[in-house]
């Protein structure tokens, strides 16, 4: 992997060299992850494992603490790792200033108080802002990682197809969510990609619902979001169940905004083409919708980007002017939402392909 992570800081150069910088400061983990194979995560929000300094000239550093000194001696070349003590402004920005006259960092992950100890430090650098420079590499992903994510998403659609004989009436929202955690961990992944949502009932009409102690009802709906990471990349796949006996009103409402949900996501998939613009592939979606008089119960973006994170570029939501290219990978998830009755939404991802779209 040592040279995958090589060609990709070369290919970030040639983007420093257009914005004529002499080194960028990479904070953001995913994005230190990618370039370098040190540490997906940081220990803790408000902890760091360590910063990458990617140079121009390709005499590129690794920055960290003692915690983490073993670890980067076994991915990086020891004659350029940077063991940062008490005072990490002053040793990053000497670095810094060994590097060259105009230096960027992440503005977006970077916090003002780490960049003003910087400037306060770095005399002699100018340090720009800059954001979304080595996003705009991992959007595109590589063999290597669609097959990571292939796999990732082959273990979550494993979940979905046992999932629905969890929804056992009675049983909470809780209990569900410690269930798909254990079936993830016991079927090889490492971690999830993020907190399960399980919503039962009126408690599916908020997206992101925190599960408690609901129990499923006898007759209802159960709304299903779960992703696991394995192998690194991360999974995200959203399930709408229906609980109990069918044929009544509610199954009625049910299966007829199911319907329309599935609708709008074949819709979006079927017209999906590089080339198209995130808000475009939305709006293919938000037409079904209005066609059918829903369009105000579809309250978030279609989809988003899946990689390292579960949630990165690019965007199709209703803003987005991210130009579709093959090879990125992007959720499909319509979702329709009645405040006091319930919430469905249907999620596959696919992969960006130069004819069209596959669903993984």
């Amino acid at each position: 992997m040592a040279a995958v992570h090589e060609e990709r800081r070369e290919r970030l150069r040639r983007l420093m060299r257009e914005g004529r910088l002499d080194a960028l400061l990479v904070a953001k983990p995913a994005n230190r992850y990618y370039l370098s194979g040190f540490e997906l995560h940081d220990t803790q929000c408000d902890e760091s494992s360590g910063l990458l300094v990617v140079a121009a000239d390709g005499r590129d550093w690794l920055a960290t603490d003692a915690r983490f000194s073993e670890a980067a001696e076994g991915l990086w070349d020891g004659g350029r790792i940077l063991v940062y003590g008490q005072d990490r402004h002053k040793g990053i920005a000497e670095l810094l200033r060994n590097c060259g006259g105009r230096i960027g960092f992440e503005e977006d992950v970077l916090t003002c108080e780490f960049a003003r100890h910087l400037a306060n430090s770095a005399h002699g650098v100018a340090l720009e802002g800059r954001k979304g420079l080595v996003e705009s590499l991992r959007k595109i992903k590589d063999p290597l990682e669609l097959e990571a994510i292939a796999r990732s998403y082959a273990l979550n659609h494993r979940l979905m197809a046992e999932v629905g004989s969890w929804l056992v009436p009675g049983r909470s929202e809780g209990e569900i969510v410690w269930a798909i955690e254990r079936f993830f961990r016991e079927n090889g992944a490492s971690e999830l990609a993020f907190p399960s949502i399980v919503a039962v009932d009126a408690n599916a009409a908020m997206p992101h619902a925190l599960p408690g102690s609901t129990p499923v009802s006898p007759s209802g709906m159960v709304l299903v979001d779960a992703g696991c990471r394995l192998d690194d990349y991360c999974s995200d796949q959203t399930r709408t169940f229906w609980v109990g006996e069918t044929g009544g009103a509610g199954h009625d409402r049910f299966r007829r905004l199911l319907d329309l949900v599935q609708k709008a996501q074949r819709a979006a998939i079927d017209g999906m083409r590089p080339g198209m613009k995130g808000r475009d592939v939305h709006g293919l979606a938000m037409k079904v919708f209005e066609e059918a008089g829903e369009g105000e119960a579809f309250t978030h973006s279609l989809g988003h980007g899946v990689g390292l994170q579960t949630h990165e570029q690019p965007s199709l939501s209703v803003n987005s002017d991210q130009v579709l290219e093959p090879g990125m990978v992007v959720t499909v998830e319509p979702g329709l939402y009645h405040p006091g009755w319930g919430g469905l939404r249907w999620e596959h991802a696919v992969v960006v392909e130069a004819d069209g779209a596959r669903v993984l």
